[in-house]
């Protein structure tokens, strides 16, 4: 049937609605009209697959990637760039507004650098002898041979991979390199890089957390010191700190940082990368945020949050309305877990701005950063 594609949802998929039941199309953009067939059918919604253009719209690209329409990696590669980052900004204005019933001009221009081969990790699938990525919405495997998304450091190592592949039974093949320099992981438990952000260094073993995109990085940790600036911030707690990647980045600019992560391998890297980077006003201590943090016996004018996907856990949204620091950096990287959380702590917290982050370009995906700033009692 043939149909005009009305917008995107917040996953990128294209929507229409037939007898009044919405229908997501995947790969359809705004003001398209598009013959397709439906795939799915579910009583609150519809699934459709596109036959043929009618109409294309002038915001379409061909995608350089041609395992685009198969991969499950990407979801905007047929969409300009200038028009991902309206989307990823509206999208984050939508649910902010939706969720957390916050005006869209606290919402800022999306920050992004438009580059390809950002991902400095990334894990193979493996399956029959083959190396690739997952098949859209399946767990079929598509074999690459080169990854538009990956450092190019990662896609010559591809060939050696795929003949490793066919001499073992490995699942998967995880393989991380440094920012700015040749040091690699290849699925193993003892071997570590030391990567560089700006003017500091970190020590990442395989399973420590370490923003992927090496373009982009420098750019979301400046802008959490733009922010240490302009409160004046001097004594900094720094929740779910991983390895310390954030705290030793800011702490030039004050006069103490306390981290803490209950994860126990990356408290080991964070104290060595303490070392590695000659501070001595941090200090890390492991344990949960929601347990360690109301035992702390200094008080803290800013805490910096940067949660997993899931958001804050509710004892952590508990302990911060109890403990009541001055201001709190938030870094999310789901919009909806963000909007919940800031829907309980906006009750006693002025929501400042929120900075959207093009972390993962081509995707649906959208980190950002919040301030907060306490209420006037």
């Amino acid at each position: 049937m043939e149909v005009v594609i009305e917008k995107l949802d917040h996953f990128g998929r294209g929507i229409t609605y037939i007898n009044d039941k919405i229908c997501f199309v995947d790969f359809a953009l705004p003001e398209e009209i598009v013959d397709i067939k439906i795939t799915k059918e579910k009583k609150k919604y519809l699934e459709g697959k596109i036959i043929k253009f009618i109409k294309t719209s002038d915001k379409r690209v061909e995608s350089k990637c041609p395992y685009f329409k198969e991969c499950g990696g990407c979801d905007l590669r047929h969409l300009i760039k200038e028009e991902q980052e309206i989307f990823k900004t509206e999208k984050v204005k939508e649910i902010l507004s939706k969720f957390a019933n916050l005006s869209s001009n606290k919402v800022k221009d999306i920050v992004s650098v438009n580059k390809d081969n950002y991902r400095n990790k990334v894990v193979f699938h493996v399956k029959d002898k083959k190396l690739g990525f997952y098949k859209r919405k399946s767990h079929d495997l598509i074999e690459i041979d080169y990854c538009l998304n990956l450092d190019d450091r990662i896609n010559k190592l591809i060939p050696d991979l795929k003949k490793k592949v066919k001499k073992d039974n490995t699942k998967s093949i995880m393989v991380r390199v440094s920012n700015d320099n040749d040091d690699v992981i290849i699925n193993r438990d003892d071997k570590e890089i030391i990567s560089s952000i700006k003017d500091k260094k970190y020590l990442i073993t395989k399973d420590d957390f370490f923003q992927v995109n090496k373009f982009l990085t420098e750019h979301l940790y400046d802008e959490v010191v733009k922010n240490i600036k302009r409160l004046n911030s001097k004594k900094v707690l720094d929740l779910y700190c991983g390895t310390g990647t954030i705290g030793i980045y800011v702490s030039d600019y004050v006069d103490s940082v306390v981290g803490v992560e209950k994860v126990s391998s990356s408290i080991k890297s964070a104290n060595k990368n303490k070392e590695l980077n000659k501070i001595d006003n941090i200090k890390f201590i492991e344990g949960s945020s929601e347990e360690v943090y109301p035992k702390l016996k200094e008080e803290f004018d800013t805490v910096i949050c940067d949660p997993p996907r899931s958001g804050l856990e509710k004892r952590v949204i508990d302990t911060l309305k109890e403990m009541t620091p001055k201001n709190i950096i938030y870094i999310s990287c789901d919009p909806v877990t963000l909007a919940r959380d800031l829907k309980i702590l906006k009750e006693i917290y002025d929501i400042e701005e929120i900075t959207p982050f093009d972390m993962f370009e081509n995707t649906y995906h959208v980190e950002c950063i919040c301030l907060l700033k306490l209420k006037n009692k």
